[in-house]
């Protein structure tokens, strides 16, 4: 376990890089190019345009999860049927989203990865490749963004009960629905670093809650497991809202971009949840001597991990 915990320090910083393409003009193209510090890419990688195209730097900046970068292009041919893409993506562990803004055509997005370094823009594209590619970030974010993934392994663990689970999960939706639409639109927010260090402790507190139930002790949790998730799930919406702040946001489709990610992250949340309920039915019937020893293991493993995240949010990060 304490091998593993360096890779998983950083537990919610699976930020897929942003590749955004501006035409200016008939022969002149905007581009900007984040590139997240801990995913392997860094800002070594530069975009790849057809051979008619020049790039020029404009502007290098950085915030503390990416370096920003901006180029000019000029074009002799339009883009429209041909491929742009990054180099070195062979390093890269996360995927890159693309958003192409070309004049008079609708906005295309596309995804790139180690495996596909380039992407053809099409003669025709629409908001259907924009809500796929953030529904598939919102799974993502709950499949590999580890610290959402254990608070939500936790909750099983503590209710084990399938109309309650719904609850909770129900109150988690709501709550960092809301917290998630108000810090992307601007309405409300909070800094990254101490909501990263909060939702590491919420992690810590329900493992501390599935030992305290298994020693027979019922605290509030127990008994009112959806109002601990609604609370929490305030502090987990700020965690995506962070995100996607380094994602970034179509500014003439973000309502359709948001409900997209949204509706990827509780795919990803109900995916979570019964396939963790399907082991516990199974350990339930072929192991159930072993059952509450191997939820006290898992207690006690979350609980680790999320204690390091913590103290690395607090003193390190």
């Amino acid at each position: 376990m304490i091998l593993s915990m360096p890779y998983l320090a950083h537990a919610d910083e699976l930020r897929p890089g942003y590749y955004e393409v501006n035409q200016q003009s008939a022969s002149i193209y905007h581009i900007i190019w984040k590139a997240p510090l801990r995913t392997g890419i860094g800002p070594q990688s530069i975009p790849i345009f057809p051979k008619d195209c020049i790039l020029k730097l404009t502007s290098t900046s950085q915030t503390p999860q990416s370096v920003i970068r901006k180029w000019d292009a000029r074009c002799g041919l339009t883009l429209v049927g041909r491929e742009i893409g990054l180099s070195n993506l062979e390093a890269s562990q996360t995927d890159i989203l693309v958003r192409v803004q070309l004049l008079g055509r609708p906005i295309e997005s596309g995804r790139l990865m180690a495996s596909r370094p380039f992407m053809k823009i099409l003669a025709d594209a629409g908001p259907y490749q924009i809500a796929v590619d953030y529904f598939y970030i919102g799974v993502e974010h709950i499949l590999f963004g580890f610290d959402h993934l254990l608070f939500v392994l936790c909750l099983v663990l503590l209710i084990r009960r399938g109309r309650s689970i719904l609850i909770a999960a129900s109150a988690f939706t709501l709550s960092h629905s809301i917290t998630l639409v108000g810090s992307s639109l601007g309405y409300m927010g909070l800094a990254q670093r101490p909501v990263e260090a909060i939702i590491a402790l919420s992690i810590i507190f329900l493992a501390a809650e599935i030992i305290a139930a298994q020693r027979g002790k019922v605290h509030l949790t127990s008994r009112r497991p959806w109002i601990v998730a609604f609370i929490f799930g305030l502090l987990h919406g700020f965690g995506f809202a962070g995100a996607l702040s380094e994602i970034g946001l179509p500014q003439t489709d973000m309502p359709l971009a948001l409900l997209s990610f949204n509706v990827g992250v509780e795919a990803g949340q109900i995916l979570v949840i019964l396939c963790a309920l399907l082991i516990l039915a199974l350990i339930g019937k072929f192991m159930a001597k072993w059952q509450d020893y191997i939820v006290k293991c898992c207690a006690y493993i979350f609980g680790g991990w999320a204690s390091y995240w913590f103290f690395e949010r607090i003193f390190f990060s």
